[in-house]
């Protein structure tokens, strides 16, 4: 029996499910989920309808569009989210006068009030994680850096394709 050379067993290594930053990354998306599925309750809020008020709250009424390049998601997932949001009386949308394109979404008073309730969220998320500001603060940026390297790395079309609507959308 011939023994396998020093880089073959660390690339084996390299293979292995908890060497994978991707596994890494998607566990801890998925305990997020869970832990903002339960924060989110007292709100009626999903995360995704979460994400969606942060930028109403933050930038105010705008296109759908430009909510959309915040999230970086495309009509098709975001079209339902502000029509649930519309129903449960937080969100209104209008279809623009000059351009019927194009639709503009906004808070309702409803939707602004509910942003005293959600301060909270925040800090109960950072106390969960276990981190100090200051960490919370080194991994927000490191993810930050992490998602421009990979969006870089991504070619063109491709990339043009994760940030828009997929092309199967497109074409049918």
């Amino acid at each position: 029996m011939t023994e396998q050379p020093l880089a073959t067993r660390a690339e084996q290594d390299f293979l292995r499910l908890d060497g994978q930053i991707c596994f890494a990354l998607n566990a801890a998306s998925r305990a997020f989920g869970g832990l903002y599925r339960v924060v989110l309750k007292d709100l009626g809020l999903t995360y995704p309808q979460y994400l969606v008020m942060l930028v109403l709250w933050e930038h105010g009424e705008m296109p759908v569009k430009e909510i959309g390049q915040h999230l970086r998601l495309d009509s098709g997932t975001l079209s339902p989210l502000l029509k649930r949001l519309e129903a449960a009386g937080l969100v209104r949308r209008e279809r623009s006068t000059r351009d019927e394109r194009s639709v503009r979404a906004g808070l309702t008073p409803e939707g602004a009030a509910l942003r005293a309730r959600a301060v909270e969220v925040p800090r109960r998320i950072a106390e969960a994680t276990g981190f100090d500001l200051a960490e919370v603060v080194d991994l927000q940026t490191r993810l930050s850096r992490l998602t421009a390297a990979l969006d870089a790395a991504m070619p063109v079309e491709e990339a043009r394709e994760t940030r828009e609507e997929p092309r199967a959308a497109r074409e049918a």
